[in-house]
């Protein structure tokens, strides 16, 4: 099998827009937090405390989708880099493993979505009667 310099290059555009989308889903929920501890403080609601904690599950969550997107697209030009120096099974390697990590990096970003979904459905539960639709 032969990798080409250019075809780990591929990654850039895709991993940059997915580390962007990472951050604000973090500042977002970042926000989020910060409201409800300051209104948690003003009045002790054990819901508000669930929600905090499904928050915090969240940031890590995206901490590690961060992480694991750095380490793809820092993979990738290390294994341009070592295609360069004409290190082609090397270079072969590390991109496997660059891919390894976008797919984890996806992985855990399903997870997250999930439980965001999940949070959402139960905060909206009130609202839902008992034949399934919202009042």
């Amino acid at each position: 099998m032969t990798l080409h310099i250019e075809t780990p290059a591929l990654l850039f555009s895709a991993t940059s827009l997915i580390l962007l989308a990472y951050t604000n889903r973090f500042l977002t929920v970042a926000t989020i937090v910060r409201g409800l501890k300051k209104t948690y403080k003003e009045k002790e609601n054990k819901m508000i405390l669930l929600e905090i904690r499904n928050l915090n599950l969240r940031l890590t969550l995206i901490r590690y989708m961060q992480m694991s997107g750095v380490m793809s697209l820092f993979l990738s030009v290390f294994a341009m880099m070592l295609l360069f120096l004409e290190q082609q099974l090397f270079g072969i390697y590390i991109f496997g493993l660059s891919l390894l990590g976008l797919l984890i990096s996806l992985g855990l970003s399903f997870w997250e979505i999930n439980i965001s979904v999940d949070a959402l459905r139960l905060h909206l539960s009130d609202l839902v009667d008992k034949g399934g639709k919202i009042t």
